[in-house]
């Protein structure tokens, strides 16, 4: 870890909030920076004397959202300090973004430092802090996620590619990642803190290229940890999967066969517009790929609506994809202009009301391609990873393909067991059933 040594380490009763906006990562960094301020904090959702703020500048509504939290914190905590830390902090340092009533902003590279960001704010010290070196990310480690089932466990940051629409590449920095000694040291204490699924994240989890394996000898070493029940994949980028990753995949009940891979468009022009690197027929072979070695995986993905220069044609060839796909989840998302980037200064901007049309038909096709996936587990067996009871004797989890589940029980259960459902029916993108 870093070895920073707090000015106030005797002060006791500090009280620390964090609020976190955005990605898996992000979620990762704010537990990460949990454990390193809790020698020496009390952790907090409310009344502190500092409050972390986490954001994400990936998305205008992203922002907005902070910016919102920060102003309701500013109201209802006059005295209070608050500290800006992440991407929107790298956003302001880029003249990218700007921020107002804080006391302080701080870039990612700060994250490991957080208790000297914190001490900085104590004794008056506000504005912009100045660039600082990455940290290894092996000193990014953590050993709980409280009240999840599912630990991220980050593994890779940065981004080496530029896609024409994000920020990541002026926020993240390039692609760097964890070492496999480093990540399978993690888990085995995430597993030892009760955490029986395990999703392996990053800003780009394609671009993971240690030192010391890839991502497919990765997984391969987890699934040998001794009573990891699920090892899982967040958004992994087309080029990141090949062969020898889906044959891990392939060869392992405790490897869940979803893969959530970025579409984005499924109009070749647009994907060239968006620099993308790959063509909707390379998207395809992935996905047949991992269908001719996994027959029951299920799929998801990132699509954006009215990117410039979207034409009909685009977004119906678009469409086209969600239903010979058959995504189990999707997450469908309207352009919006970020500046800094090459796509906010493109010609042919599509109109706010066209985005919103097609965001429209959008989920309409895609709920009811998914309900026909759905509707094919009634009448079948499949395994829930339990993660919280919503009523008496009803609980909510998700099965290895990342299908939310309702599951009727007429015992009493924990949240971590998995367990054995019959699927009754199947509405509003849930299985309903009832345990065997």
């Amino acid at each position: 870890m870093y070895p920073y040594l707090p000015m106030n380490s005797d002060q006791v009763g500090l009280r620390v909030s964090l609020i976190t906006f955005g990605c898996r990562v992000n979620q990762y960094e704010t537990q990460m920076m949990r454990e390193f301020l809790a020698p020496r904090c009390e952790i907090v959702s409310h009344d502190a004397d500092v409050y972390v703020v986490n954001a994400c500048t990936v998305t205008s509504l992203a922002e907005r959202k902070a910016r919102q939290t920060i102003h309701r914190l500013r109201r209802e905590n006059a005295s209070s300090k608050i500290i800006v830390i992440g991407c929107v902090g790298d956003a302001v340092a880029s003249g990218l973004s700007g921020l107002d009533q804080v006391d302080l902003i701080a870039g990612n590279a700060w994250k490991t430092r957080i208790n000297e960001v914190i001490d900085r704010a104590l004794s008056g010290e506000m504005g912009l802090l100045p660039a600082t070196r990455v940290m290894p990310m092996e000193e990014e480690r953590i050993s709980a996620q409280p009240g999840r089932i599912r630990a991220f466990l980050k593994v890779q940051d940065g981004c080496d590619r530029a896609c024409t629409f994000c920020r990541t590449t002026q926020v993240r920095g390039p692609s760097r990642s964890k070492s496999v000694e480093a990540i399978v040291n993690e888990a085995h204490a995430l597993m030892e803190n009760g955490y029986p699924e395990i999703v392996l994240t990053g800003i780009n989890l394609a671009q993971f290229s240690p030192p010391d394996g890839n991502l497919a000898s990765l997984s391969e070493d987890l699934l040998r940890i001794d009573g990891l029940r699920r090892l899982r994949l967040a958004s992994i980028n087309p080029y990141g999967i090949d062969e020898q990753l889906v044959a891990v995949f392939a060869g392992s009940d405790r490897a869940c066969p979803h893969f959530h891979i970025p579409l984005q468009s499924g109009d070749n022009d647009v994907l060239k517009a968006m620099a993308r690197g790959y063509t909707r027929e390379f998207f395809l072979s992935r996905v047949d790929l991992i269908r001719r070695m996994i027959p029951q995986a299920t799929f998801g993905a990132d699509i954006i609506l009215g990117f410039p220069g979207e034409t009909d044609a685009a977004f119906a060839n678009t469409m086209a994809m969600i239903e010979e796909v058959g995504f189990a989840n999707l997450h469908l998302f309207r352009y919006s202009p970020r500046a800094g980037t090459v796509a906010a200064r493109m010609h042919d901007q599509v109109p706010e009301v066209v985005k919103r049309a097609r965001a429209e038909e959008a989920e309409r096709i895609y709920r009811a391609t998914q309900q026909d996936l759905l509707s094919s587990y009634v009448g079948k067996a499949v395994s829930v990873l339990l993660e919280e009871e919503i009523e008496d004797g009803k609980w909510r989890g998700y099965t290895c393909g990342y299908i939310d589940t309702h599951v009727r029980t007429a015992v009493s259960h924990d949240p971590g067991e998995e367990i054995a459902v019959r699927v009754e029916n199947a509405r509003g993108g849930i299985l309903m059933g009832d345990e065997q």
